[in-house]
């Protein structure tokens, strides 16, 4: 990593931008306002481009020209999202997130498309960007393994050309999250045991804290599979999730502990949600309405809802905060790039934070900032 105060920063999906135009006039909106609340004349951004978006700036406005207008904004871009392809803030999106795969022409166009965007976007002190990416599909009903193996071959061999073009180093980082194809640091070793080796520089993998901790997965022990097996980690993003423990509390907390964790359905986002029992047991559910149908108030809960990184609790629920320390304390200081990634303010349950979006993005980096330099336990 050339100079970790360049790649730090919050990923855009949570403000809408279906047009270029609706993109930067929130960027202009609110990560102006982030960089101005943090004192910062220059604030790194994880950009959000959705398809539409993508084909605008290559089609008509140009990523020099997008680069320009950045600039007057005081904002860089190091790495892109290119996990949703489509609307991210649609009324509802659930499982529409995971599509198109990437058995599909359509997720390596998209994708090839971010990169070139990418390579004219980043700032001339930094040669090396990172596009986070699906983890190949919903894993219920998934088919196609070969067709997707075939799909990344292909990516990372546009990727060498990219780079041999354009001196810029763009990797691919699949993102594993719960209930995918990829959901675990096993699952993302045994893809890549199928993939060349060749393919290793320009694809890599997103290291989710949230998504880790949801599947009761260690980080220590995800980050030290994936060292182990010679994958790269091109990007942590740097977020958060409830649990609640429920044998933790009081008998009479349980009742008020529930109704809490319930205020966390909402229709937009598919929340998965592992339950384990004290014997080391997990469950896991797709949605956080079907585990609450199919447990009461016992054993230990973690729900994928991204909630803000600085929040150690929500009421009678805690957060896995802690793992994000975790995770940092497992690169043993060598740290790829860092985005935030919490999306889900609009969606929170009413009441818990009623700071602006600016300015609780701010705090989000300024925690993040606090446990790089050491002074959180």
């Amino acid at each position: 990593m050339q100079d970790q105060s360049l790649q730090v920063g919050y990923c855009t999906n949570v403000h809408a931008g279906n047009s270029l135009e609706e993109t930067l006039q929130n960027l202009e909106r609110y990560a102006v306002a982030v960089a101005r609340s943090l004192g910062n004349d220059r604030l790194g951004i994880g950009l959000w481009l959705p398809e539409r978006t993508a084909r605008e700036v290559i089609e008509n406005e140009g990523a020099r020209r997008l680069r320009d207008r950045l600039d007057a904004m005081g904002l860089h871009v190091f790495t892109l999202n290119g996990f949703p392809q489509g609307n991210f803030h649609a009324e509802v999106v659930k499982h529409a997130v995971y599509e198109p795969q990437w058995n599909t022409a359509e997720r390596f166009e998209y994708t090839m498309h971010l990169a070139g965007i990418l390579a004219e976007l980043l700032p001339d002190d930094l040669q090396e960007g990172s596009i986070s990416t699906l983890p190949l599909g919903w894993r219920a009903g998934f088919k196609g393994l070969d067709d997707a193996v075939n799909r990344l071959t292909a990516a990372a061999e546009e990727l060498e050309r990219l780079e041999e073009r354009t001196g810029r180093l763009i990797h691919v980082d699949l993102e594993p999250e719960p209930g995918c194809v990829l959901d675990t640091a096993g699952d993302v070793i045994e893809l890549f045991e199928r993939l060349p080796e060749s393919t290793r520089r320009h694809l890599r993998v997103c290291h989710d804290v949230c998504h880790s901790a949801v599947m009761f997965e260690p980080q220590q022990a995800a980050i030290e599979a994936y060292h182990s097996a010679g994958i790269s980690v091109g990007k942590i993003q740097v977020s958060a999730c409830p649990e609640l423990d429920f044998d933790g509390l009081e008998e009479d907390q349980r009742a008020e502990a529930m109704a809490q964790l319930r205020s966390f359905v909402e229709p937009k986002y598919l929340h998965q949600t592992t339950v384990r029992n004290t014997g080391g047991e997990s469950s896991f559910h797709q949605d956080l309405p079907e585990a609450l149908e199919a447990h009461g108030p016992s054993g230990r809960w973690r729900v994928h809802f991204h909630v803000p990184v600085f929040a150690k609790s929500l009421g009678l629920i805690d957060t896995t905060q802690d793992q994000i320390k975790a995770c940092f304390d497992a690169f043993g200081g060598d740290l790829p790039m860092l985005e935030v990634e919490t999306y889900a303010w609009g969606v929170l349950p009413g009441g818990l934070f009623k700071e602006d979006l600016a300015g609780g993005i701010a705090e989000e980096l300024r925690f993040t900032r606090s446990l790089l330099a050491g002074d959180r336990p």
